[in-house]
């Protein structure tokens, strides 16, 4: 894992009271994060995912990732580096937006 997938990974996602996946095969693909209650996947991309090449590629794997009933959402490194308790807050948002509340604790 890189060091913001540590990061997001140990300070946050591991102790998270719904359960997350690190480095889960769905399908073809490796996603960095999964939540299989919330139907969930969040992608930490760093600036090689800026190129023309690679976001063409992330879109198709994002594209086909959804077609099977899940929410990809991609979060750029250096939103852990500059506001991690937002990411923080944002993923917990999401979790409690895709799950009834008498499954989330």
């Amino acid at each position: 894992m890189t060091p913001w997938e540590n990061k997001l990974w140990y300070q946050f996602l591991r102790s998270y009271p719904v359960r997350w996946n690190r480095q889960k095969v769905l399908g073809n693909y490796i996603v960095d994060f999964y939540c299989s209650k919330a139907k969930l996947i969040i992608e930490l991309d760093g600036g090689h995912h800026f190129s023309d090449k690679s976001e063409k590629a992330d879109a198709l794997r994002t594209k086909e990732l959804e077609a099977t009933g899940l929410r990809l959402f991609r979060i750029p490194n250096s939103d852990i580096d500059k506001n991690f308790n937002g990411v923080c807050e944002f993923i917990d948002s999401l979790v409690k937006n895709s799950l009834p509340p008498t499954h989330l604790w």
